[in-house]
């Protein structure tokens, strides 16, 4: 699979949504702090590989529980800010656009929506899997959305 191929939406779609106390140009600065991630995503610690963050920027998010590690290598195609972030994961195992929108809801509350959708590995067995990994990919999403929620509502992120 090349790098064009992961910019396709794969079938392996997810989705987060959190409501956020606060006005969406504070959510999305929170949101785009690559390397302050890892304290909302759990395991994960980011880090900007080449350029400022911003369109063109590749990321890298590495999970880590006990000995299984995963490297999401990813590259930032679209900044609209305060609105939107969109990615393309062009890594071995993750691969496919993601993106984060923010959407006002009044002057201090904000939607966020995190969608993916992953090219699942390992051919029509990756499919068969995808049912049963689904809602844990699903509820770890959610609880990472929580998570930056109260962060940012108690300002611990900004």
């Amino acid at each position: 699979m090349t790098y064009s191929d992961a910019e396709r939406p794969g079938t392996g779609e997810v989705t987060a949504t959190v409501i956020v106390d606060a006005r969406a140009e504070v959510v999305f600065a929170a949101l785009v702090d690559w390397p302050r991630q890892g304290e909302w995503i759990p395991f994960t610690k980011v880090r900007v590989l080449s350029g400022d963050g911003g369109e063109g920027s590749q990321i890298e998010a590495v999970t880590q529980v006990g000995p299984a590690v995963l490297r999401d290598l990813m590259r930032v195609v679209k900044l609209d800010p305060p609105f939107e972030v969109r990615v393309v994961h062009h890594g071995k195992v993750l691969r496919g656009p993601g993106v984060l929108r923010c959407t006002p809801l009044g002057a201090d509350r904000t939607q966020v929506v995190w969608h993916e959708w992953f090219h699942l590995p390992a051919g029509p067995a990756g499919k068969v899997a995808w049912p049963l990994l689904w809602p844990g990919s699903k509820a770890g999403l959610t609880g990472a959305l929580r998570r930056f929620a109260r962060m940012v509502e108690n300002g611990e992120l900004s």
